[in-house]
């Protein structure tokens, strides 16, 4: 039996505990608590990794076997699950912090050690976007990442559609990455074993290569976070006041009663003229009184003062609304059609009127187009 099958299926437990972790809500105590777990399972692998010395300083990436190269990523899944536990208070967030910098580091100089990143990326990271000072250049940065981030994502959907396997689906997490590999390297190809090999090696290098880029960004998010923390107010104390703190809010109107004074019907003010509890001083006038009580729980912006209906009423009153059309005056006769008809109606006062209404309406066309040439008023722009 291989020593390490049992560090493999740890490993392969707790990437999918945290794949479905990383759909879940922070917020919730149950993903806490998931959380948690997780990080402990990742704490007892990065030990036997330790114990097994499946890595050493001495070695060069050649001498790493494929079936332990994603134990690599072991670092940066301890910081992507450390990063979402909930934390209580600046200090605790700034040990959070550290130790998650701490992860991070320890990957990026795991990388370094094996020469995964080539040379070229490796300059490009050496000066991130916290030590430029120019916002264009930030943006500059941060553009060439998503691009080489774009790139390295199209290399291992490219390397998996060479060896027949379908594409990673677009929700998929890091953690399913690493866990897909898990299980490549416990389990030959269709085809020559060594071909499969050279396969998943090179999916398990291009993957760390683009996880190297994610820490990166994880970093530069980690410092300004530390940058908030150290430049935002202190905290309100809780501890016991001194004298002089007493003094200083025993004449604040907006300060608690002191001990003893709980009641809001009793004095204002003591004997020298000290507040005893908070007070608002309101207009003497009853009406005022009244007006002020009645807004007090009144909404803060303007409520309407006439329905839809009434409002499109008024809108129709004006002539601003134009009915007909549709499908519905398809059906219908035109003005001219309807006196056409009606002058057909011979032997009828109604029918004599409808004619020469007609007679005299076009008798005014026909002088129209008398004095008004076909096209005079389409000029299709030639002045």
């Amino acid at each position: 039996m291989d020593p390490d099958s049992s560090l493999t299926d740890l490993f392969q437990n707790a990437l999918v505990e945290a794949s479905k972790a990383s759909n879940l809500p922070t917020i919730e105590d149950d993903t806490q608590d998931l959380l948690n777990r997780i990080l402990e399972a990742l704490r007892e692998i990065a030990k036997r990794v330790e114990l097994l010395s499946l890595f050493s300083p001495n070695e060069t990436l050649e001498d790493v076997s494929t079936k332990n190269l994603p134990f690599l990523s072991v670092p940066y899944v301890l910081a992507e699950i450390e990063g979402r536990v909930r934390t209580n208070g600046r200090q605790e967030r700034f040990a959070r912090i550290r130790s998650i910098q701490d992860q991070y580091h320890a990957f990026h100089k795991a990388l370094h050690t094996y020469e995964i990143v080539p040379e070229p990326l490796n300059l490009l990271y050496s000066k991130w976007s916290t030590k430029i000072a120019d916002p264009a250049k930030q943006r500059e940065l941060k553009i060439k990442q998503y691009k080489r981030e774009k790139e390295f994502r199209s290399k291992i959907n490219e390397i998996r559609k060479r060896q027949g396997q379908e594409p990673a689906p677009s929700e998929s997490t890091d953690f399913d990455h690493i866990a897909s590999l898990l299980l490549q390297t416990g389990t030959g190809g269709k085809g020559n074993e060594s071909e499969w090999d050279e396969h998943v090696r090179e999916l398990s290098i291009h993957l760390l290569r683009l996880f190297w880029i994610q820490a990166w960004s994880q970093l530069d998010s980690l410092d300004q976070e530390i940058e908030l923390l150290r430049n935002a107010p202190p905290s309100p104390r809780s501890g016991p006041q001194t004298t002089t703190e007493k003094d200083a809010d025993a004449w604040r109107l907006d300060a608690p009663p002191p001990t003893g004074v709980l009641d809001s019907r009793g004095p204002l003010i003591d004997q020298s003229g000290k507040p005893l509890r908070p007070f608002t001083i309101l207009p003497g006038g009853a009406t005022d009184r009244v007006r002020l009580q009645g807004e007090v729980f009144r909404p803060d912006h303007r409520l309407p003062t006439m329905s839809v209906d009434q409002y499109l009423e008024i809108e129709r009153q004006r002539g601003k609304i134009i009915t007909g059309g549709g499908p519905q005056s398809e059906k219908e006769l035109t003005t001219s059609e309807r006196l056409a008809l009606d002058a057909e109606n011979e032997g009828s006062i109604f029918g004599e009127e409808k004619q020469e209404e007609k007679r005299q309406k076009d008798e005014s066309w026909a002088r129209y187009t008398d004095t008004h040439p076909k096209g005079a008023g389409n000029r299709m722009n030639r002045g």
